[in-house]
């Protein structure tokens, strides 16, 4: 066995430019459920190795029942500024009524106890779930000077409900947002829009219960073998400022939406960044129990593109790895040691060409990229398809991925790159049953010498070259090829035709074995070849 296969590959690492550190990041964004089409108020903590998503929600802290869900206020109703809030929702809507502005020092701020998104349950009494924003109005002011009110706060009422994301609370004294398709209800219940105090204020009791509104922990997804969606389900199209992840069992955040692209996209980044950093150190673990030929390089979730029809793209997750000599695909990440047997396809590292399609250099700027040694010409690729590559194999076969960021696409090209380089180093050689004028003969391929053909019975070799002499080629691209060499004495080019039963594979297997040659002769000669790095750098 060679030295060079015992060689264990070095885990594969960001670009020098690309560099971003572990993230521990906290923020405020949406969070759109599609299945009641409402949007909520969240905050994401971002950990190592979760995403924590929290909701806000009104807690006891101290003078009270810390497990009831409601509260029980008495409003004293002032001759300025009446009760001191506004309400929105109501059932016509299919909406609570919710409590959407509290005015600040008057009666419902100085209680301490009602808060924005509280959605109200009575009135003196009487129950409100079911009633219309203006019967809810109608109680309200005629409920005399003592009003008692019972609320429960809403931890996913819709956002258009309350202030914008990011509001103060309680004392908050800004306007309702202008665009909100339900009536704001503050001046009905005031009597006036004076925020002028009270003459006589009164303050809660040291008896009386403590409220505070808390953000808590609502959903914790781990990010072990997690991935990220920005396209709406079922479509391939991407979402606006928007995305969601996907645990490892399924479970999902439903969709994240932010208010900004950068806000979105350094989220993205953040979350991208955890996720291969844990799947690296998986790797790390892996490789420990793994035999120097059968190491991982590289392995993680991309998105496939699927012809569905003439027009329709049909978009379907898989995980790829890159392992020993082979390009594993699955349905879902191997996890266990028996989940390696369960791939769905496995195709030959030499056998395989990875080629990239598009790159993202500026905003709204778009290179088409084209390999040196491209064997077919890329088909069409819609816009919303930025970060795509394909993947090659024999028999003309070719699969098209994506994922969801530049850096994600230099890593898998670099990882291509160097699994392909130490799969040839590995074998030497590789040879393949061929025919030329009618005689059936054995094409070989060594990392050491060259081009060589022998018969297939007498195994006498016919004719020999170096990588060096191959001048040129061309094919049918069926099963024909011709090889144009030229004579290291006469320095006259020499065609050898030659047929196989899967040309693309040996095309491809002569291309990883002269990049593996050129890449021992010139070490920074993978690091040139990859565009996706260099234009991610210069951009």
């Amino acid at each position: 066995m060679n030295a060079a296969a015992k060689h264990q590959p070095d885990l594969l690492e960001r670009p020098a430019s690309l560099l971003v550190p572990t993230w521990t990041k906290t923020g405020l964004a949406l969070l759109y459920d599609e299945h009641t089409s409402n949007t909520y108020d969240v905050r994401l903590k971002l950990m190592k190795e979760l995403l924590i998503i929290q909701k806000q929600d009104v807690v006891c802290v101290s003078g009270g029942d810390s497990h009831l869900n409601h509260r029980t206020v008495v409003l004293r109703r002032q001759l300025t500024g009446g009760l001191g809030l506004s309400i929105k929702g109501g059932a016509e809507h299919k909406v609570p009524v919710v409590i959407s502005k509290i005015f600040k020092d008057q009666v419902a701020d100085q209680t301490g106890m009602l808060f924005i998104g509280d959605a109200v349950l009575q009135v003196n009494g009487i129950n409100v779930e079911k009633c219309t924003h203006e019967e809810v109005v109608h109680l309200l002011r005629t409920a005399g000077d003592e009003v008692t009110i019972t609320v429960r706060y809403l931890r996913e009422a819709p956002a258009f409900l309350k202030l914008p994301l990011g509001s103060p609370g309680p004392s908050s004294d800004q306007s309702s947002r202008a665009s909100s398709p339900l009536f704001d209800s503050g001046l009905h219940l005031n009597g006036n829009s004076s925020n002028t105090a009270p003459s006589s204020p009164s303050s809660p009791s040291a008896n009386e219960p403590k409220y505070e509104k808390r953000w808590l922990d609502a959903v914790s997804l781990p990010l072990f073998m997690a991935r990220i969606s920005r396209r709406k389900a079922g479509t391939d199209k991407l979402r606006s400022n928007s995305f969601e992840v996907i645990a490892l069992d399924g479970v999902c955040t439903h969709v994240l939406q932010f208010c900004t692209a950068t806000e979105s996209t350094d989220w993205l980044q953040a979350i991208s960044t955890n996720i291969n950093d844990l799947t690296q150190e998986s790797i790390k673990t892996a490789n420990k129990y793994c035999s120097p030929d059968d190491q991982i390089v590289h392995m993680g979730w991309v998105c496939e593109h699927l012809q569905g029809g003439d027009v329709e793209l049909v978009h379907s997750c898989r995980f790829l790895a890159l392992r020993g000599s082979s390009l594993l695909v699955f349905r879902s990440p191997p996890i266990l040691a028996s989940d390696w047997a369960q791939a769905e396809a496995s195709f030959h590292l030499c056998e395989v060409l990875f080629k990239v399609h598009k790159l993202w250099i500026a905003e709204d700027c778009w290179i088409q990229t084209k390999f040196y040694l491209g064997l077919q010409q890329d088909g069409e690729l819609r816009d919303s398809e930025p970060f795509c590559f394909s993947v090659l194999v024999g028999h003309g076969q070719s699969f098209c991925y994506s994922v969801e960021l530049g850096s994600e696409l230099v890593l898998w090209e670099k990882a291509f790159q160097r699994a392909v380089f130490m799969e040839v180093q590995r074998v030497r050689s590789k040879s393949y049953m061929c025919s030329s004028q009618g005689k059936i003969l054995c094409f070989t391929l060594d990392f050491e010498s060259g081009f060589s053909c022998s018969d297939s019975i007498s195994k006498k070799t016919i004719w020999k070259y170096k990588f060096s002499q191959l001048k040129g080629s061309s094919d049918d691209g069926k099963t024909r090829v011709k090889l144009l060499f030229q004579n290291s004495e006469n320095k006259q080019i020499e065609m050898k035709e030659l047929e196989f039963a899967n040309l693309t594979a040996v095309l491809h297997c002569i291309h990883s074995f002269i990049a593996a040659k050129v890449a021992t002769v010139d070490p920074v000669f993978v690091n040139n070849q990859s565009l996706t790095q260099k234009y991610m750098c210069s951009s």
